[in-house]
């Protein structure tokens, strides 16, 4: 004990700068946005090159997994492939066909959380492969988050399972629409509220993205109904839903960019400024 209090005298005036650096540091990144994004961007480096080189550790003791779900994709797109004449048949569990609008960026999760009510991924992608904020990120399943923070190489995805996240959704057999959230309770399910009791609902309908945003294509699939409850207090839907998405298991992943996502929004805020 003497001899750390002997160091600690003999470094004070040392340990007295460091701490007052850390703190100056600190008042500066929370008090100016541009210098909180850049520690943002900076922390994103390098906790996802650390995650990165667990993450080849993992995936070696894991090739047989991530073999057969490549061969179980594979078969999946040869059907479409081989249906083209009638792709009315197809699974709901296929990304759609019909992206033209849309560029698909190929990515990796190399971090995931799904333990806690605000669960991000982490995916070895960045800026410098076109990633940007507000991409919508999906796998061979469906959909899986919304890209947050963005560093040259790696990127940080808001999941599914977060408390945060809201989608606009429907439901494919009937087009009403209501808005996928997550309750915190389960990481194999997540909620859409706000459907209306005039819409048609039963146990196994399919719950696929709404195409009313810039961030994912229409008839994306999430998931199928569970369980049917009426919102007493709104008199709307409030249905159980099912993931397609094993979210405790992400590999490869597809990142979506909106070619014409700038030119929308722009369009938009000057419509809504107009009024």
């Amino acid at each position: 004990m003497q001899q750390i209090l002997n160091f600690i005298f003999k470094n004070s005036i040392l340990i007295l700068f460091l701490l007052l650096l850390g703190i100056s540091l600190t008042l500066t990144i929370q008090s100016h946005s541009y210098h909180r994004s850049r520690a943002i961007s900076s922390a994103n480096a390098v906790s996802g090159y650390v995650y990165e080189q667990v993450n080849k550790v993992e995936e070696y003791f894991s090739l047989k997994d991530q073999n057969e779900k490549l061969a179980e994709e594979n078969a999946r797109l040869k059907k479409l492939l081989f249906n083209t004449q009638d792709t009315a048949n197809v699974p709901p569990v296929e990304i759609p066909d019909a992206m033209g609008n849309f560029e698909v960026i190929q990515s990796k999760v190399i971090a995931n959380s799904y333990n806690v009510h605000e669960n991000y991924l982490t995916i070895n992608s960045g800026s410098a492969d076109g990633v940007k904020p507000d991409m919508g990120v999906v796998s061979s399943q469906g959909v899986v988050g919304i890209v947050e923070n963005v560093s040259k190489n790696y990127a940080t995805v808001i999941s599914v399972l977060n408390l945060k996240f809201k989608l606009a959704a429907k439901l494919k057999k009937n087009n009403h629409y209501g808005f996928l959230v997550w309750d915190g309770e389960n990481a194999g399910f997540a909620q859409l509220t706000d459907v209306p009791r005039l819409a048609a609902v039963t146990k196994g309908d399919t719950v696929v993205t709404g195409g009313r945003s810039v961030i994912f294509p229409e008839d994306v699939p999430i998931g199928v109904i569970d369980k049917v409850f009426i919102n007493e207090k709104t008199n709307y839907y409030f249905l159980n839903v099912r993931l397609f998405n094993d979210m405790t298991s992400l590999g490869h992943v597809y990142i979506i960019a909106n070619k014409d996502r700038d030119e929308i929004i722009e369009l938009e805020e000057t419509t809504t400024q107009d009024e």
